[in-house]
């Protein structure tokens, strides 16, 4: 596969620069550094280049050279964590409190890396590669923002086809790809409450009206809400992540907090548990006679990959590096991405390469940590896979 063997030659530049990001990791949407370092890695390749009024985007669109015909668009995260990294490898974060603990970098490298494959393919391409390098996938949404400041169109059509890959730590063997069709990532919502009681002395209970029991109650009470209320075959988890009340063992507070994310894989599903949760909480806090504020915020939707290039990314991967290499998930996984947002626009694929560095996945850190360490001797595959899809994808179509 001649997508293979450009991206190795490619194999020293992407990875010195993925080393390069890991040292400079940034947060959210500005992220200039980042910015900067991609540019420079662009610089040169026949690239049509926009970037970001709101965030520190860059969008590249490399125009085909056998004649006009349909668009892919590729896609890499660029945002870092605010994590502490705790790894020993020699281009560890220079950024106090901050790291590349998800891999970030890694996509970043692998989609320059596919920009400079398929630049060399120019001339055989029968249509044009919108490459979409986007922050804020660990914050705000840096998808939805693009989408508005007109990536999917930036080639001055709509993108038929969108793909994007996702590394992990841990799990999987080195070099293994994964995915599934339809629901692949759950949609990401968070439930916020503050009971409202009033305080008074720990001693006299009954001449207040205290807000933590109610409060610990209303938590357990929305985990059987979710045994009871939820059909089991299409889940949802709730956790409670933060509770936050009083100041002292003896003083019952005035109110008290908790904040849960909620996972969930379907739209009819997300809707009912955003009004089942909202009526738990409220009708706890009435039972106890005590006031509460509830908002349900909601996040990410559900990463839906369309079957069709689910079958076809699958085949691609399957032909390019065999079938041991690839494993379809029998179940969706319950984090969240914003490329959810690119796939309800654009029929598409999200993909999983593991990039773990142990010989123990199942015992490595996971991505998040502080420890999580991603071997880069993958990078040439996903930027190899990337080209491989674009380039099947518009001959295809054309």
């Amino acid at each position: 596969m001649r997508t293979r063997e450009l991206a190795e030659q490619f194999r020293e530049e992407i990875v010195t620069l993925r080393r390069a990001l890991h040292e400079v990791p940034e947060y959210d949407l500005d992220l200039p550094k980042t910015q900067q370092l991609i540019l420079d890695a662009l610089d040169g390749l026949p690239l049509e280049i926009t970037l970001g009024k709101e965030l520190s985007s860059v969008t590249a669109v490399l125009r085909g050279g056998a004649g006009p015909g349909p668009v892919v668009l590729l896609r890499g995260d660029m945002d870092a964590l605010p994590v502490t990294e705790r790894t020993d490898v020699p281009f560890a974060s220079q950024h106090p409190g901050m790291m590349h603990a998800c891999g970030h970098d890694l996509h970043v490298a692998g989609l320059v890396g596919a920009a400079k494959v398929l630049s060399a393919l120019r001339d055989e391409l029968p249509g044009d590669v919108v490459f979409m390098f986007q922050p804020g996938e660990e914050t705000s949404g840096g998808a939805p923002i693009m989408i508005r400041e007109g990536v999917l169109d930036a080639a001055g059509r709509r993108a038929d086809a969108a793909y994007g890959l996702h590394v992990g730590s841990s799990s999987e063997p080195l070099g293994m790809w994964s995915s599934r069709p339809g629901s692949f990532m759950a949609a990401a919502d968070q439930l916020h409450v503050r009971v409202i009681g009033s305080g008074t002395h720990g001693s006299t209970p009954y001449r207040g009206k205290d807000p933590i029991p109610v409060l610990c109650e209303i938590v357990t009470a929305l985990q059987t809400m979710v045994t009871r209320q939820v059909d089991v075959f299409d889940p949802t988890v709730i956790t409670v992540g933060r509770i936050a009340g009083g100041t002292k063992e003896n003083i019952i507070p005035d109110d008290a907090f908790f904040d849960a994310t909620v996972r969930t894989f379907s739209e009819a599903t997300r809707a009912k548990v955003q009004e089942a949760s909202i009526r738990l909480v409220e009708g706890l806090a009435a039972a106890h006679g005590l006031q509460v504020e509830a908002e349900y915020q909601i996040g990410y939707p559900v990463t839906v990959n369309n079957e069709a290039e689910f079958d076809f990314a699958r085949e691609t991967i399957v032909d390019v590096f065999g079938a041991d290499r690839f494993r379809e998930r029998p179940n969706p996984r319950c984090g969240a991405e914003d490329f959810s947002y690119v796939l309800q626009e654009v029929p598409g694929v999200y993909l999983n390469l593991s990039a773990c560095a142990s010989a123990d996945p199942d015992a490595a850190p996971d991505n998040h940590s502080p420890l999580a360490n991603f071997d880069d001797s993958v990078l040439p595959d996903g930027a190899a896979l990337l080209a491989e899809l674009a380039v099947r994808r518009l001959h295809r179509a054309g």
